[in-house]
């Protein structure tokens, strides 16, 4: 398992909202500027599903994210199971004034660790940054 956290200084409540909003997702589900993401579907409940594109601005490439949702308990934990079979744990976390994200994923075997680590990572601060922002 990888893991990358990060504290958000705003309510679980709000970060809970923002994290599942496919409106929200698509303004923050990018790990750099040079990307986006066009498209977002959510059917938060076990045995829901989910999707998102996250394409390069030129049009180069573009990852589709898909899976079904295992566990949902709001407020508190996302467990979902990729398409292609690998499994993702989401923590959310009441820390003081803040909220503690912990995120875990099995790495897929197309690239190093250290890339996919970077990568979730620098999503997950793109995250942050956004729900700050507002």
């Amino acid at each position: 398992m990888i893991t990358v956290q990060t504290s958000i200084n705003a309510p679980i409540a709000s970060v809970w909202e923002k994290w599942n909003s496919p409106e929200a997702i698509m303004q923050w589900n990018q790990a750099s500027p040079d990307w986006h993401c066009p498209t977002a579907e959510v059917d938060l409940r076990v045995g829901g599903k989910y999707k998102s594109t996250m394409a390069a601005k030129d049009g180069s490439m573009q990852f589709d994210f898909e899976g079904t949702y295992t566990k949902v308990i709001p407020n508190e934990l996302i467990e979902h199971t990729m398409a292609d079979g690998r499994k993702v744990r989401v923590q959310f976390e009441k820390a003081g004034e803040s909220t503690r994200i912990i995120e875990e994923f099995e790495p897929e075997t197309s690239h190093p660790v250290d890339m996919q680590r970077d990568g979730w990572q620098a999503i997950l601060d793109n995250f942050k940054k956004h729900v700050e922002a507002l």
